[in-house]
């Protein structure tokens, strides 16, 4: 379970049974983190440093793959913001963007389909230095 699917259910028993089935059916962000992620001393290195195409292409594949896991994070959070609406606890319309709210989780979602898209964007730059650099 992810932190970010944490943040929604923390606040009781209740929510967490309302959204198991989602839990099950929604499984990537679940998943142990893809082959292409790099540790961030690697990233930061590799930011600084790369100028192979090699180079280049190990930091696009980690871009596209945190692209996956943010991807995957907002159809958690899409999942969740529906069962939240369908089921509002009680008080959550007095505490606008609870975590246990469906505004707080479509909220949420859509930070991370622009984080996304920021990393496909980061993705797209390097494979385009990697052409470069292969010149």
């Amino acid at each position: 379970m992810t932190q970010s699917m944490m943040r929604c259910i923390r606040m009781g028993a209740f929510g967490a049974l309302l959204t198991l089935p989602i839990l099950v059916t929604v499984g990537p962000a679940q998943a142990a983190e893809p082959k292409e992620m790099l540790k961030r001393k690697e990233v930061k290195a590799l930011v600084v440093s790369a100028k192979t195409p090699a180079d280049h292409m190990k930091l696009a594949r980690h871009f596209n793959a945190m692209a996956e896991k943010h991807e995957a994070e907002a159809l958690e959070h899409d999942a969740l913001a529906v069962e939240y609406a369908r089921n509002p606890r009680l008080g959550s319309s007095k505490i606008p963007m609870a975590p246990n709210s469906a505004e707080h989780c479509k909220y949420y979602a859509e930070h991370c389909r622009k984080a996304a898209k920021e990393m496909r964007a980061m993705a797209a730059a390097h494979e385009a230095m990697a052409k470069e650099a292969g010149k």
